[in-house]
């Protein structure tokens, strides 16, 4: 199972890094698994701990991938990075292993705190298209950009039936990133 999040680190300077990321299930921890180079991967080997970002803010997600990365944070409880502030809930990780990769290293981690801020309110299917288009957005240097407009006709489907402000400005970022992909 892969859990999408917001996962925060911090530099060895203290500078924070915010990220989404799919957190991989593992017995009994979690895996962070970043492609090389990464701001993240660079961030986890300097201080080898990690937050958890829960949100339903799907324009976090956006943001990140088309260069908003200045979303508030506040200190987290036991480890260095900071968590997210609008996040509905986290998960403090600390690095226990690591099984080097020429692509994706990746970073077992066990939870050493979690805590909820405010309750979860179900999604929309405009937030589940928000996440995968954003996924898309990910792998546009990788991706056959026949599969790209494919998915992207689909999700928009939800986007049209069921988006409210958040989602649609998160969507129109995705969509800028990719058109700006594809006028290069």
């Amino acid at each position: 199972m892969i859990r999408e999040t917001i996962v925060t680190t911090v530099s060895a300077d203290g500078v924070p890094h915010i990220a989404p990321i799919g957190l991989i299930a593992s017995a009994d921890c979690w895996i962070i698994a970043p492609f090389r180079p990464s701001t993240t991967l660079e961030n986890l080997r300097a201080v080898p701990y990690a937050v958890a970002n829960h949100t339903d803010d799907v324009r976090v997600f956006a943001g990140c991938l088309t260069g908003r990365r200045a979303w508030p944070c506040v200190p987290a409880d036991h480890v260095p990075p900071p968590r997210l502030g609008a996040a509905l809930s986290h998960a403090e990780l600390a690095v226990i292993r690591v099984d080097e990769d020429d692509v994706r290293p990746r970073f077992h981690c066990r939870v050493v705190h979690t805590a909820s801020h405010a309750p979860f309110q179900g999604f929309n299917r405009a937030q589940a298209a928000v996440i995968e288009a954003a996924i898309l957005v990910s792998r546009l240097s990788f991706l056959p950009r026949d599969k790209v407009t494919q998915d992207i006709a689909y999700l928009a489907i939800a986007i049209s039936k069921t988006a409210g402000d958040a989602e649609r400005e998160a969507w129109d970022w995705l969509m800028q990133a990719i058109a700006a992909h594809y006028a290069s």
